[in-house]
């Protein structure tokens, strides 16, 4: 399975009075960490937008582990949890600098048409995606 390896500094502005993330920052992280996996497979969500086609969050899930700090480096880890070429699931560990596992989650996403929001078959609409993330699950990439 390919796990794409993304570094961040935890910043002041992510944490909360005690110094500790706010919650809600792991999800930007997330992101972070998904469009980086998706550069790495040599795929760009520009393409979509290009095609007027968005990939909203339609699930996530997150289990908080540890608080990461201000300061802390962090390493987001990502992959390609599920696939079955309508729905696409990432899976996220992020680790701190000492080792310990501090958030773990998945995003699910669908492709919907940007006007309409209409949802469409990534296998169908960009297939060289398709054979991407397939090629990941079988454990080529």
């Amino acid at each position: 399975m390919k796990k794409v390896q993304t570094e961040i500094e935890v910043r002041y502005q992510e944490t909360d009075q005690m110094g500790v993330v706010y919650h809600a920052n792991y999800l930007v992280w997330f992101e972070i960490g998904r469009t980086k996996f998706i550069e790495q497979l040599g795929l760009s969500y520009m393409e979509l937008e290009q095609n007027n086609v968005v990939s909203p969050v339609i699930d996530a899930q997150l289990s908080f582990k540890r608080p990461a700090k201000y300061g802390e480096k962090i390493t987001i880890y990502t992959w390609l949890d599920q696939y079955d070429g309508l729905r696409t699931v990432y899976g996220y560990e992020i680790i701190g600098d000492n080792g310990e596992i501090k958030v773990t989650g998945k995003t699910k996403h669908v492709i919907v048409n940007k006007e309409t929001f209409r949802p469409l078959s990534l296998r169908k609409a960009f297939p060289a995606w398709h054979e991407v993330y397939m090629s990941c699950l079988e454990g080529e990439q």
